[in-house]
């Protein structure tokens, strides 16, 4: 399966889903799907690496194991961001009364199908 065909069904599949995206540790794109402006995604891609940062430093002093995946809540919505390996990550928004918990799920399968692909 390919990266776009995997973050079509992760965006189709999530109720109010407003689009994932696949990012490098640089917070490069790789390949977006997305019912928005693809430059919306990319820049909030881009700075995911800050979060991602911070939890990992957070997770070193905290002694609680490897952070898999982080939701941020906001008044617009949410945003998933998740590790897919050292090298790639995933983000995804959803928005505010999207259901989180289905969210979470399908964005968990995307990310086991996107492991396989890397």
């Amino acid at each position: 399966m390919s990266f776009e065909i995997i973050l079509k069904d992760l965006v189709d599949q999530v109720p109010q889903a407003i689009g994932a995206i696949l990012v490098d540790w640089e917070g490069e794109a790789v390949m977006e799907h997305c019912h928005c402006e693809p430059y919306d995604m990319r820049f909030i891609a881009a700075h995911k690496g800050i979060i991602l940062s911070r939890l990992m430093e957070m997770q070193s002093i905290a002694n609680v194991g490897a952070i898999e995946d982080v939701v941020v809540t906001a008044s617009e919505g949410h945003l998933i961001i998740g590790s897919i390996d050292k090298d790639y990550s995933l983000v995804m928004r959803v928005g505010r009364s999207g259901p989180i918990a289905q969210a979470l799920y399908h964005f968990r399968l995307a990310i086991t199908e996107l492991k396989k692909e890397i």
